[in-house]
């Protein structure tokens, strides 16, 4: 009996690890391969030593809609370090008004939360929200903002901050079809689907250092500082890894997972389409302790800053489509996003805490319709190579609910390549709401 081909990983980041921890309960070998001394990309955590403590690199939200994040979550045995409200509830302050609210969605999916008041965003009506199903019929070309009123109230205090926040762009040209399936898997689906999952330490902690635990258990090969410069391709396959110091002749029943950024991975794959545009994001972490009241998030309307984030030691605010802030210094920054800060936690604006100011400049693909028209998908010309990583086509945005689902598309293709008769373990949650016991969760498991 041939034994069963290895399956390499390039990219240690959410969508390999995702490819790797759905790989690893079958009998073929693993190597992950990691050009950084570190895992996670940029979904980490580590150590700032400017601030005294560790920071996430940037903030990610997950809710209990992300089927498969929850599932690879669960395969990594990691929901437990995570912090689960009881219900669905997105606290929002207009900063250039004061006025605040919470946007509180019924558990189930038939939205009779929007005929109470006190449940949608204040100056709104029931019928307003309607106008969102017109997303489900634009064009591929169309605009968030061409689809939906860019005058209306509830566009300025819901529909442009989901946006900006889930696309990356701003309203005026991201994809409507890609906010549309955004709401789809959120709100579309209910309260239960809404809930958030906040990390109690950090995004290694609960996204990254367990899953290498679990990778290692498992007896994989990891190793980090692994730079691939280039891939051999022969007779419709990838026959050898060329690394800076050593190359790795594929075997006839290997398989190749790509999942490494779209500009790495046109480079090394010929003829291969990518997002070529890609947009910034910004991070203030402050060494503080927010008041023990304070919401775990909130989103900001009509500030800079768009949306904060309490933690442990440290308060967080996230600026997407940041391209206006990027020249900004970065004591300039600090003052102006910890004001929003202050208003919307109702704490003294000065002094400013010790800062730290993250610019990822190229965070994401930008989420235009003609940057989604340059997505690929998971499969490749290559009969053995497979593509994973937030800029492939998953009819979801750069996010890592996109990056955990590209990873486990190309695990289950890699699972074919072995037995096409067969396919990796369906890594979907089978139900939108949280496990809350043991015994839950033993009966959500896929």
């Amino acid at each position: 009996m041939t034994p069963p081909g290895r399956v390499h990983i390039i990219g240690a980041g959410v969508a390999g690890l995702a490819a790797a921890v759905a790989l690893s309960g079958e009998r073929r070998p693993i190597s992950l391969y990691e050009a950084s001394q570190h895992a996670g990309g940029r979904c980490r955590s580590f150590f700032d030593s400017e601030l005294g403590c560790r920071i996430d690199n940037g903030n990610h939200l997950l809710l209990a809609g992300n089927s498969a994040a929850l599932a690879y979550i669960e395969r990594i045995g990691a929901l437990d370090t995570f912090e689960r409200p009881a219900e669905a509830a997105v606290p929002f302050v207009d900063l250039a008004t004061g006025e605040r609210w919470e946007l509180r969605p019924n558990r189930g999916a038939l939205p009779w939360w929007l005929f109470d008041s006190g449940r949608r965003v204040p100056g709104t009506r029931p019928r307003d929200y309607l106008e969102a199903l017109r997303l489900s019929r634009a064009p591929a070309t169309a605009t968030v903002a061409a689809v939906l009123d860019p005058k209306s109230l509830l566009f300025r205090r819901l529909w442009e901050p989901l946006a900006v926040a889930a696309l990356n762009t701003g309203a005026e040209v991201g994809s409507a079809r890609l906010f549309w399936r955004i709401l789809v898997e959120t709100l579309g689906r209910g309260g239960a689907a809404c809930r958030a999952l906040v990390p109690h330490e950090g995004l290694s902690e609960s996204l990254i250092d367990p899953a290498l635990a679990l990778l290692r258990r498992q007896g994989a090969e990891i190793r980090f500082g692994a730079r691939l410069r280039g891939i051999e391709f022969a007779d419709g396959r990838a026959v050898e890894l060329l690394f800076e110091s050593s190359q790795v002749p594929l075997g006839a029943s290997d398989s190749l997972i790509l999942a490494v950024p779209a500009s790495v991975a046109a480079r090394l794959v010929p003829g291969l389409t990518v997002p070529d545009e890609h947009a910034p994001i910004v991070n203030a972490h402050y060494r503080y302790v927010a008041p023990a009241e304070a919401p775990l998030f909130a989103g900001l309307v009509g500030g800079t800053a768009e949306w904060v984030f309490k933690k442990r030691e440290v308060v967080s605010v996230t600026v997407s489509a940041a391209d206006r802030l990027l020249d900004e210094p970065a004591e300039s920054l600090a003052g102006r996003l910890w004001r929003d800060v202050a208003a919307a936690y109702r704490i003294a604006s000065v002094p400013v805490p010790p800062a730290r100011i993250v610019k990822e400049r190229r965070a994401t693909f930008r989420a235009t319709p003609e940057q989604v028209k340059r997505r690929p998908g998971t499969a490749t010309p290559w009969n053995n190579l497979h593509l994973a990583g937030d800029y492939v086509d998953t009819d979801l945005p750069a996010t890592i609910e996109g990056a955990i689902r590209s990873g486990f598309a190309a695990a289950g293709r890699a699972s074919r390549d072995h037995n096409p008769s067969t396919a990796v373990i369906p890594v979907t949650m089978r139900r939108t709401d949280i496990p809350e016991t043991t015994e839950d969760r033993e009966r959500a498991l896929p």
